[in-house]
């Protein structure tokens, strides 16, 4: 389960945010939840996950007539594959740019802040 064999789409990725938010799900659940924010048709979804199973981006269980799906990968393996790309390719390897660019562009919470501070004191310390 931590290995990404595939990089999942921008539309998989969507599925497998929603997979990670709400536990196994049949495809009903994971498109309602899709339509949240735009209108996705049944079929479409169920779709997907069947190709997200092949690409051995989600994993699925029969329970009766139902198909259950849930992540095959780990969100944080998913999480570290995308920003080691961007990392590598937009930020020409500086982990530093990043967290600079992000900081200057958005408003950071005081709590974000104050985690942020945390952070750099642990890192500090070793």
């Amino acid at each position: 389960m931590n290995k990404l064999i595939h990089k999942p789409t921008d539309g998989e990725l969507e599925i497998l945010q929603i997979l990670w938010k709400i536990g196994p799900s049949t495809v009903k659940a994971v498109n309602e939840h899709l339509n949240e924010h735009k209108d996705v048709g049944y079929t479409t979804t169920l779709k997907m996950l069947q190709i997200m199973f092949e690409k051995g981006l989600c994993v699925r269980e029969a329970e009766g007539k139902l198909h259950i799906y849930k992540p095959a990968i780990k969100e944080q393996q998913v999480k570290k594959n995308y920003l080691k790309d961007m990392i590598d390719h937009v930020f020409d390897g500086s982990p530093m740019e990043m967290v600079m660019q992000t900081l200057g562009n958005y408003k950071a919470s005081p709590d974000e802040i104050n985690d942020l501070k945390k952070l750099l004191k642990d890192l500090e310390s070793k």
